[in-house]
């Protein structure tokens, strides 16, 4: 696997791959790898000639209160993954590789779908989002990119900024990978302790107690909701942050649920705050 760290030399080797008519997969990361990225790398490995995968802990996408210093970033061990995996590059740029003033001079603006939810919560989160996503666009010119369904709504607006943008990049979403007691993997898994990593299962038992309601008929996403909330409030170390049942394209609240649906939570479990997301 080579390592590049460079954004020209990144570009020079995707240039190349593309003249010579290699397809390219790549898979956006902040490190900190867990079998869901292994995941979306090996989508990417049967899908495409060459893999591309980026680490990169983007400092815009962090709020002033947010753990970006704290970011786990165990390079090593990741480095060791991806090679495992079969990755053809890794681009591991500095920070002030990708904004060489410090700060980007320019932003991409976001759609109408990231102002609620995570949005809301998290100011400026999606501008950074979309920000960081165009410029390793640019970079690494990928005829596939592939993201996870754990961070669903960054996912729609990723799918939206391509389409608006007439990026060349078939964007592929992958399902959410989730560990054996049901919760969803995530590189901030990592700040739970023994205590907190049982409570914060309760998440995951919640949301598939929605899709068992939905299986038997209910169609009132209050109910559904007032269900998960009562299981959710069983672990007094879980708080809920928000909950809804929304249209899976606009993220539009849904009251009565007459064809797909997603419900969405995000909960503080101690201090981490942990998102997830189910198909009803």
């Amino acid at each position: 696997m080579r390592v590049i760290t460079s954004v020209q030399e990144m570009q020079k080797n995707a240039k190349h791959l593309k003249a010579s008519g290699k397809t390219i997969g790549f898979v956006p990361t902040m490190g900190a790898l867990h079998e869901g990225h292994l995941a979306l790398v090996k989508s990417a490995r049967q899908q495409c000639d060459v893999v591309i995968v980026s680490i990169f802990v983007n400092p815009l996408q962090f709020g002033p209160h947010e753990d970006f210093k704290r970011y786990p970033r165990p390079l090593s061990q990741d480095k060791a993954k991806l090679d495992i995996a079969g990755v053809d590059i890794l681009f591991a740029p500095k920070p002030d590789a990708m904004y060489p003033n410090g700060e980007s001079k320019t932003y991409v603006e976001v759609p109408s779908v990231a102002g609620e939810f995570e949005g809301k919560v998290r100011a400026g989160h999606f501008r950074g989002v979309a920000t960081v996503v165009t410029k390793l666009f640019a970079i690494v010119q990928p005829d596939l990119a592939i993201f996870g369904e754990k961070d669903y709504q960054q996912l729609l607006i990723i799918k939206q900024l391509t389409a608006d943008l007439n990026f060349p990049v078939k964007i592929e979403s992958f399902p959410t990978v989730r560990e054996e007691s049901g919760l969803a993997m995530s590189s901030r898994n990592q700040y739970l302790s023994g205590k907190e990593r049982d409570d914060a299962k309760i998440i995951s038992h919640a949301l598939f107690l929605a899709k068992e309601m939905r299986l038997n008929n209910e169609r009132s996403a209050a109910r559904i909701k007032q269900a998960v909330r009562e299981l959710i409030a069983l672990k007094h170390g879980v708080s809920i942050e928000y909950l809804e049942i929304v249209s899976p394209d606009t993220l539009l609240p849904i009251k009565r649920i007459v064809g797909k649906a997603r419900i969405l939570v995000a909960a503080k479990v101690g201090k981490t705050r942990l998102i997830d997301n189910l198909a009803l």
